[in-house]
């Protein structure tokens, strides 16, 4: 048993190590996969599905969403995807593919702090989500573009924090929504917002733990007492239950009875594919049960991992279908699909346990 047990932690160190060029050698010897959930083929949908990111991105460094142009949110989603499966900037293959993408996001930052184009989804949720890629990626970057990032990160967090702070009614304090001066909140923006500033805090950018705590307290205030809802007192819904999961998680609740119930109701009730917003979901469901880990980590694998890698499209992209996902595009659905299939790889720091 023993000896076993060194044995599978020898090769998962050298898959670890070489994974990126493991991946290609994946990609030359299987082909696009649609059969059992194992690691090769996990790794053969990734390798498959960055070659798709690839074709799409534009001669000034962004991917589009479908019929709404550029956005700063597409291209900082597919930044994180090629990072999530072990690629870093300005080496390798796809070195030069993500700076570009870092450039455009950097390109579109104005004055007051907000990073966004003018067609992104939302100002504040496509500020989160930039916000969490520069976290991730500085640091990673040569000297000179590594201050340049952190310097549009810390001008980031500040916005984050000032919007944090417009005055509310005590249900809606703590959070975000999609104006940075809106008086009400959601869990969608805020989970975004929460996420950056647990990054950006976790690399040594200036974000009081009392502002943390207060995003914190307006999550729990969306628990139903089962799962998580849009709002205080909406219902629950799996997508966003696993939404509330994983921002407790990250900001380090991870025994309290909120992430426990939620956990409970994503086994009663997983995602389906069939749901409207199914990869914005598969994102926050890859993560959560991932940081959970267990009997339930193995099952939400199985599945998940399973229906991705089946419904993924000869080109390697994924096809989102249902409801006002299906007005996100490709690139949208793909790059999360990345990110979710990547979880167990580690790269990213939001992904560690």
């Amino acid at each position: 048993m023993k000896n076993e047990m060194v044995r599978r932690m020898f090769e998962m160190s050298l898959r670890t190590l070489f994974r990126p060029a493991f991946l290609l050698l994946v990609s030359l010897v299987l082909p696009v996969p649609g059969f059992a959930v194992e690691d090769l083929a996990v790794d053969a949908a990734v390798v498959n599905a960055l070659r798709y990111l690839v074709t799409q991105q534009n001669p000034d460094g962004s991917w589009t969403i479908d019929a709404a142009g550029e956005s700063t949110a597409a291209t900082s989603l597919s930044v994180m995807a090629f990072l999530a499966a072990g690629h870093v900037p300005g080496e390798g293959p796809y070195g030069l593919i993500i700076d570009r993408g870092i450039d455009y996001v950097l390109a579109h930052q104005d004055a007051n702090g907000m990073i966004v184009d003018r067609r992104g989804h939302g100002p504040m949720y496509d500020h989160g989500i930039c916000a969490l890629m520069l976290s991730e990626v500085a640091g990673m970057t040569s000297k000179e573009k590594s201050a340049r990032v952190r310097k549009a990160l810390e001008n980031g967090v500040r916005l984050i924090l000032k919007s944090q702070q417009v005055r509310k009614v005590r249900r809606e304090s703590g959070g975000w929504r999609y104006q940075p001066n809106s008086e009400d909140s959601d869990l969608s923006v805020t989970g975004w917002q929460l996420l950056a500033l647990r990054a950006a805090k976790d690399i040594g950018c200036d974000v009081p733990i009392e502002r943390i705590d207060l995003a914190v307290g307006y999550v729990k205030k969306c628990s139903s007492g089962s799962g998580f809802g849009y709002q205080p007192g909406s219902g629950p819904t799996s997508t966003l239950t696993a939404a509330g999961v994983l921002c407790l998680q990250v900001c380090d609740h991870l025994e309290d009875k909120e992430v426990e119930m939620g956990i409970q109701f994503l086994q009663r009730q997983p995602l389906r594919f069939d749901q409207e917003w199914y990869y914005y979901g598969v994102y926050y469901h890859a993560i959560s049960g991932y940081k959970y880990g267990g009997p339930e980590w193995a099952r939400t694998k199985s599945t998940l991992f399973g229906e991705l890698i089946a419904n993924q499209q000869p080109m390697g992209n994924w096809e989102p279908r249902n409801g006002n996902e299906r007005g996100q595009g490709r690139v949208y659905a793909t790059s999360l699909s990345v990110l979710a299939l990547t979880v167990e790889y580690g790269y990213l720091p939001i992904y560690q346990r």
